[in-house]
């Protein structure tokens, strides 16, 4: 099987009954930011949080009646398992997922719902492919591939007809990379119809990384030739590149986006001057752990410049910690986190040292706030 128009447009109409059709919206605000019109696909928004159920359900709506008695496997973390899962079930076809030790328990529930036997193994994605090939061969199940796949691939791709579909004037499309299967299916389906759109793949660092939905080490055997075929640049963004996308997303748009999701955003902002509009990012999915969420928000404010951290030096004596808060207060500024260290070998017994984390309004803000405080009197580290 290859991947074309033809393959992609099958699938459509064998997933159309159990995929959503997701929402393609403007966004004033990036659009006044990045200076050409914006439009967002809010893939964060299909069944399970991610775009991975749609090349699942063509995969998994092509098996024979003898495959689907024997059983799907699937190895994943995350947006495969929940997405294979829930292909399985809306199928009746029995599903078993591998998942790595260090999955978290938010997304081993979500797969576990959808009625998927869960198999914990391996410290690593890699090793729990090993476990689910040794389960393809001792249960003779058939294993579903998260991105290797002309089915998947194709599957994948019914997102790129909705959007040529929805905004035909769209001239510029970013799109994340991790194994090839979204951006290869995306790639094939619009440039079909519309060569002239230019598309940009956008990778995320080859380590571990707040984009864990795209950190594949290369594309596959199937995917690889499709990304050198149709897309026209591929850019690399950085971790606080992906961060600050992530925040503005959330408080521009209210919208939730894992790592991945926001990386298009993250190349607009950073790496587009001179892009042709209208631009269009796909958020591919939506499926992020609170506890993540945390330090994303908080690496996205440290580089917006609106988390400012320093170290003050204040006498040793009662009332002295008061002052330096009230001081702050008045110069504007929120804290966020505070440690009073009175026991740092550093200085003398006479003084103490605070470090503060601190909400601010920005650069032009911590520039005045550090002032502030020294203009007060208080030596910063």
């Amino acid at each position: 099987m290859s991947v074309g128009l033809k393959e992609i447009r099958s699938a459509r109409e064998a997933i159309a009954a159990s995929v959503d059709r997701t929402p393609l919206v403007a966004s004033r605000s990036l659009s006044l930011r990045a200076g050409v019109p914006v439009y967002l696909k809010l893939e964060n928004l299909q069944k399970t949080g991610s775009f991975k159920i749609r090349g699942a359900t063509n995969r998994l709506s092509l098996l024979t009646a003898a495959e689907r008695r024997r059983g799907v496997i699937a190895a994943s973390a995350g947006n495969h398992a929940q997405g294979v899962a829930l292909a399985a079930k809306n199928l009746r076809i029995a599903s078993t997922i591998v998942m790595p030790e260090g999955a978290s328990i938010a997304k081993q529930e979500a797969t576990r719902s959808y009625g998927a036997r869960i198999v914990i193994a391996g410290k690593n994605f890699d090793e729990a492919v090993q476990e689910a090939r040794r389960i393809e061969q001792a249960e003779g199940k058939v294993l579903i591939h998260p991105f290797d796949d002309d089915a998947i691939i194709a599957g994948q791709g019914t997102l790129g007809l909705e959007i040529v579909e929805a905004h035909p004037e769209i001239a510029t499309l970013l799109v994340p990379i991790g194994g090839g299967g979204l951006a290869g299916g995306v790639a094939a389906a619009v440039k079909a119809i519309n060569p002239k759109i230019h598309l940009i793949g956008v990778t995320a660092p080859a380590r571990p990384t707040l984009a864990d939905g795209i950190a594949v080490k290369r594309p596959g055997r199937r995917t690889a030739p499709l990304l050198k075929r149709y897309l026209d640049q591929i850019i690399p963004v950085s971790e606080e590149e992906i961060a600050e996308a992530v925040l503005l997303l959330m408080e521009h748009k209210r919208i939730i986006a894992e790592g991945a999701g926001a990386v298009p955003l993250a190349a607009l902002l950073n790496h587009g001057r001179g892009l042709r509009g209208p631009v269009c990012l796909i958020v591919s999915g939506g499926n992020i752990d609170v506890t993540l969420l945390e330090r994303i928000i908080e690496r996205g404010l440290v580089r917006t410049g609106r988390l400012l951290r320093l170290s003050v030096v204040i006498p040793d004596r009662p009332g002295a910690l008061a002052g330096l808060t009230h001081a702050i207060g008045r110069l504007g500024a929120n804290i966020v986190h505070i440690v009073h260290d009175r026991l740092s070998l550093s200085l003398p017994l006479t003084e103490t040292r605070v470090d503060l984390s601190l909400e601010t309004r920005g650069p032009d803000h911590n520039r005045d706030i550090t002032a502030g405080l020294r203009r007060l009197g208080y030596p910063l580290l």
